[in-house]
């Protein structure tokens, strides 16, 4: 007869076949539903979804109501992804922005679109960065000897003069930026070092995922979405660099590698929702690409000229076929006299046009505390709801309101769960 402890190491050596053997079959589960996302095959399901502790914070310090009485009701899941919750970025309140780790972070967290950016390089291919010239602050470069090339080299902080720099991807080709390290967006403007520039990471994000991850082509960035069985949303960013470039390089030609490189992939129109801020691009694409152009989206920039659109300049941008307008959280959100948090008179008038509307970003200014953001009482995202908010789980009210109150049709956000679990909890596809 075999000894206590013998037997005790056997049945955990079986336990440990049997997880063995279970984490087999979920790794060959997963790999087979990527090879199907692949081929266009794979649709996410529910238990493919992780939202982590995050959601359910908020829910715990969101104020007794009828709010926080459904979505209680919704804690237990199951969830599944949702095209309402976008990762803006993928996800980079703690994942370093354009990222394969950040935009397998943001499918995790159920977000069912995910945004790249797309900018160019030298040698003009496209790659996922949300400024062309952010590469001092997103990424490592100033430490190495690709620094020599920066548009504006690293000039140490002095007197009341921050330290600065600027490096932009067009004066670099794609093989040389993917031997940089991503890194949280951040700049330190008391740094005297060029390795010191890009080290001072917000208090309410994390250095703890940057290690390693590169930065992606355009090309890369529709491949693992398609692979996740996500959507696409890129933005066409307003190039930095003179246009055309190099003479022969236009902001059409731009627009046109885009649309042509969703082609290439087989990614159908119907997938794709196409973003700009300037709305010459659309209507590039509304002449060239009209089976992409029919999903496209305007961000509308929050200044006094957009704000004050009336019901004849957007009627006009309808009959354009503009469909779609993308403005920040803040343009779409108001108080009444009461302090609800209700749509803003910009939001009326754009859904009487027969507008369709998408909110960005949330889970980007960080901690909410009796009226004021990380002790601001300004923020670019929430004002002018701010002081009708008093903790973060009040992220929730706001996701309501913009559902609710304005009708949007997507949330971007930095960390894609919150907004998942809601849409989850309200049907929301």
């Amino acid at each position: 007869m075999a000894s206590p402890a013998r037997v005790a190491d056997e049945d955990r050596s079986k336990e440990r076949c049997v997880l063995a053997a279970a984490a087999t079959i979920l790794l060959v589960a997963a790999l087979s539903g990527c090879a199907a996302a692949g081929r266009g095959g794979f649709t996410p399901s529910e238990g493919t979804v992780q939202l982590g502790p995050r959601p359910f914070y908020l829910l715990d310090r969101l104020e007794a109501g009828p709010l926080r009485e459904r979505l209680e009701a919704c804690r237990q899941g199951p969830f599944r992804p949702s095209r309402f919750s976008i990762g803006h970025r993928g996800a980079p309140l703690q994942f370093p922005e354009h990222t394969r780790a950040s935009y397998r972070a943001a499918a995790v967290l159920g977000a069912g679109k995910l945004e790249c950016d797309v900018t160019f390089t030298r040698d003009r291919v496209l790659v996922c960065r949300h400024s062309q010239c952010d590469l001092a602050t997103t990424t490592n470069l100033l430490s190495t000897p690709l620094a020599d090339r920066c548009r504006e080299p690293f000039e140490p902080a002095a007197g009341n003069r921050p330290a600065s720099a600027t490096c932009c991807t067009h004066d670099y080709a794609f093989e040389e930026l993917t031997t940089l390290e991503a890194r949280m967006d951040a700049a330190n403007g008391s740094a005297t070092r060029p390795e010191a520039f890009a080290s001072s990471t917000p208090a309410l994000r994390t250095d703890l995922y940057s290690t390693g991850e590169r930065i992606l082509s355009h090309a890369e960035s529709i491949a693992l979405a398609d692979a996740l069985g996500l959507d696409m949303t890129p933005e066409l960013k307003t190039p930095k660099a003179e246009m055309p470039f190099e003479g022969d390089y236009t902001v059409a030609a731009f627009a046109d590698q885009l649309v042509d490189e969703y082609r290439a992939a087989g990614i159908p129109a119907s997938r794709v929702r196409m973003q700009t801020f300037d709305p010459d691009v659309i209507r590039h694409w509304l002449r060239t690409a009209p089976d992409y152009a029919a999903n496209a989206v305007w961000l509308v920039a929050a200044t006094p000229e957009h704000r004050a659109l009336e019901a004849e300049a957007l009627a006009a941008l309808r009959e354009e076929g503009f469909r779609t307008l993308a403005p920040p959280t803040s343009m779409l959100l108001d108080l009444d006299d009461e302090g609800r948090i209700v749509a803003s008179a910009f939001a009326k008038r754009v859904k009487a046009a027969g507008l369709a509307l998408v909110a960005w970003t949330l889970e980007r200014s960080g901690r909410i505390r009796d009226g004021t953001i990380e002790g601001r009482r300004r923020d670019f995202y929430l004002d002018p709801v701010l002081p009708a908010l008093s903790n973060d789980g009040d992220v929730y009210r706001v996701i309501h309101a913009l559902h609710m109150e304005v009708g949007v049709e997507a949330i971007f956000s930095d960390w894609p769960a919150a907004v998942t679990f809601y849409a989850n909890c309200m049907g929301l596809d």
